[in-house]
């Protein structure tokens, strides 16, 4: 029994560029630099998300409050990527569908762990007043709050959502692995729909200064990704994005006009050494089945070295192709990478901009993707 076709019929994304695909496809063909902050968190600058206006995606104000930005973004993205697919309205349909989100950790209450940090400075016994203030500030309520799959269980109480649901940590590969396995599943017949992406909230003090520790962040003001001196980094970036995804059948049953087709997933986490990065994308190139696209949209981070390699090995792989690099339209999103370019791979083949486009996401710590987008019915 052959694979069955896997379609994109809904794409919901927010992030500096604005709300929505003609917004991004806009940014993306203006070739403008991002929205940026180089003040709030200075020294370090982040590209902030457009202003949104949530109700129209999350009418309550009560579950409005009860989420962390981070999820406010990705319940919104969910509900764009329900209303372009049709489906928002179809209370059937969402509880048959299933749902996976690529997510980091939760956010810090910085108002506790200030309180915590200044007390241990005077406390007589540093191990037990830590351990006291442990167990009474940090409420399990508020622990729950910081969970990642608090994400998916927010897009269920909002829209309905409601079949199986998965959560995937681990920085830009979960996003590679979320859409890997959503793919797989509706191409072996084992679901008909997913919902699938994530979100990323990049204007925290503490994200910042846990990549900072690790070398990680550029902080001059804005370069395009392929063109940072010195020892390179990324720039974080605020952003979601969902897909909706179906088996070309499925959305012919319900009369839905597919965008794209998610043709191949293929993922990697080489041990990082010089010329991993491009041995592995090479691989991956292959697996994938790409043969000549016209695009590349390119997760790459802006890090030295593996920055340089991929754009050694695309130069060699795809030479006719434009190279995009998200990070100079959205700034870095991390787990949200693979969605992010998914959708926006999806669009330019839904717009006949492209016939076939190669999406790249290397992790700035490790792993590595390659996503494979045609149009829809194509036999290749």
């Amino acid at each position: 029994m052959s694979a069955r076709e896997v379609v994109i019929t809904g794409l919901g994304l927010v992030s500096g560029a604005g709300e929505g695909v003609a917004a991004h496809q806009a940014a993306l063909a203006a070739g403008r630099p991002p929205r940026k902050d180089a003040e709030t968190f200075a020294p370090w600058p982040v590209h902030p998300v457009a202003p949104l206006a949530l109700d129209s995606q999350i009418p309550k104000k009560a579950d409005q409050r009860q989420m962390e930005p981070w999820q406010r973004l990705g319940v919104y993205a969910a509900g764009l990527a329900l209303d372009a697919a049709g489906l928002k309205g179809d209370a059937a349909r969402k509880g048959a569908m299933h749902l996976i989100v690529a997510a980091g950790g939760g956010e810090r209450d910085y108002a506790v762990d200030g309180q915590i940090l200044t007390g241990l400075r005077a406390a007589a016994d540093p191990g037990a007043f830590l351990n006291e203030r442990l167990q009474n500030d940090l409420r399990p309520t508020l622990f729950l709050a910081q969970l990642s799959n608090l994400l998916a269980g927010n897009i269920a109480i909002v829209h309905g959502v409601t079949g199986a649901s998965r959560t995937f940590m681990g920085e830009e590969s979960s996003g590679v692995d979320a859409l890997r396995i959503a793919q797989a599943r509706i191409a072996a017949g084992q679901v008909d729909s997913m919902l699938v992406g994530g979100s990323y909230n990049a204007e925290r003090a503490d994200v910042l200064l846990v990549h900072e520790m690790g070398g990680f962040l550029y902080r001059p003001d804005y370069a395009p990704v392929f063109r940072r001196e010195g020892t390179g980094g990324f720039i974080l970036g605020s952003g979601a994005a969902f897909l909706v995804l179906e088996s070309a059948d499925h959305a012919a049953a319900r009369r839905a006009a597919p965008l794209a087709r998610l043709a191949a997933v293929a993922s990697d986490r080489s041990r990082r050494a010089p010329g991993s990065v491009g041995a592995s994308l090479t691989a991956l190139w292959r697996q994938a089945g790409l043969a000549d696209p016209d695009a590349v949209i390119s997760g790459a981070t802006g890090c030295a070295g593996i920055t340089g390699e991929e754009a050694a090995t695309l130069a060699t792989l795809a030479p006719g192709a434009r190279v995009s690099a998200l990070g100079d339209l959205t700034g870095h999103t991390l787990e949200v990478t693979a969605p992010f370019g998914a959708a926006l791979a999806a669009a330019l083949v839904a717009s006949g901009a492209a016939r076939e486009v190669a999406v790249t996401a290397v992790g700035h710590r490790r792993g590595e993707g390659v996503l494979r987008i045609l149009p829809a019915g194509s036999s290749a």
